[in-house]
C-alpha cells in the first residue's frame, strides 16, 4: 500500500511551524513516509481569511494564553524537542523569507534553507526581515544568500508563492502550521498526532 505524503504549509514567522518542523523528522521514520513542505505567506493567508496572529488573539483573554503555554510544554515533552527562543524582533515581515524557500527549491537547496531559515528564526533569533541581516545568516550556514535573494525577486518565483497561498485558502486553510493528508486538513502542532495516525492507517 502506498501511503499518501502529508503536506506541511509553513511560514518561518510561525514558532508553532518551527516546533513542527523539529518534530516531524521522527514522524516521518516511524510511519515511512517524508513530508512535503509547501510555503505558504501567512500574511497572505490572514488577509484572505480575516485572520489574525496569536499574538493578537490572546492579547487580554484571561486564562488563555496560559493554557497555550501548556499546551506547547505537553507538544515539547511528547516530541522530544527543544523548546524555541522567542524572537525579541517579532513580528517579522517575512515575505522575503517565504520568497527565498521558493527560490531555494529551484536552486536544489530547500531542505538546507529551511533549517537555516528557521534555525536564525527561532533557535538564535535574529531580525530576518532586514536584508543585511538575513544574508549574513544564511551564508552562515553554507548558503549563496545573493544568489537565492535574486532569483526569490524574479517573477515566477512571486507568482508561485501567490499561487501556493491562494490554494491554501481555497482547501481551507487559515493559518501555519497547516497540515494535509490529502484533502483531509489539519491546523495547529497538536493535530501532528492525527496526521500520523491518518498516514498510518491507524
Amino acid at each position: 500500500m502506498t501511503r499518501t505524503a502529508p503536506q506541511f504549509l509553513f511560514d518561518f514567522g510561525s514558532p508553532n511551524a518551527y516546533l513542527s518542523h523539529l518534530a516531524i523528522p521522527a514522524i516521518e521514520q516511524r510511519i515511512g513516509v517524508k513530508f512535503e513542505y509547501v510555503p505558504i505567506l501567512l500574511g497572505g493567508i490572514f488577509k484572505s481569511t480575516n485572520n489574525k496572529s496569536p499574538a493578537e488573539t490572546l492579547a487580554g483573554i484571561k486564562n488563555k494564553r496560559e493554557f497555550h503555554q501548556v499546551e506547547t510544554e505537553r507538544f515539547i515533552k511528547r516530541f522530544h524537542v527543544q523548546p524555541y527562543v522567542w524572537n525579541p524582533h517579532f513580528p517579522i515581515n517575512t515575505l522575503n523569507l517565504m520568497r527565498t524557500a521558493i527560490a531555494a527549491q529551484l536552486e536544489g537547496v530547500f531542505e538546507k534553507y529551511v533549517e537555516a531559515a528557521f534555525h536564525h528564526m527561532w533557535r538564535e533569533p535574529k531580525k530576518m526581515d532586514d536584508p543585511e541581516i538575513a544574508a549574513k545568516a544564511l551564508a552562515s550556514s553554507g548558503l549563496d544568500a545573493q544568489k537565492l535573494f535574486a532569483r526569490a525577486g524574479e517573477p515566477e518565483v512571486k507568482g508561485r508563492l501567490i499561487k501556493n497561498t491562494e490554494e491554501a485558502v481555497a482547501r481551507g486553510a487559515f493559518g501555519s502550521p497547516t497540515f494535509f493528508v490529502g484533502n483531509e486538513m489539519f491546523f495547529g502542532k497538536e493535530q501532528l498526532r492525527e496526521v500520523e495516525e491518518m498516514v498510518s492507517g491507524k
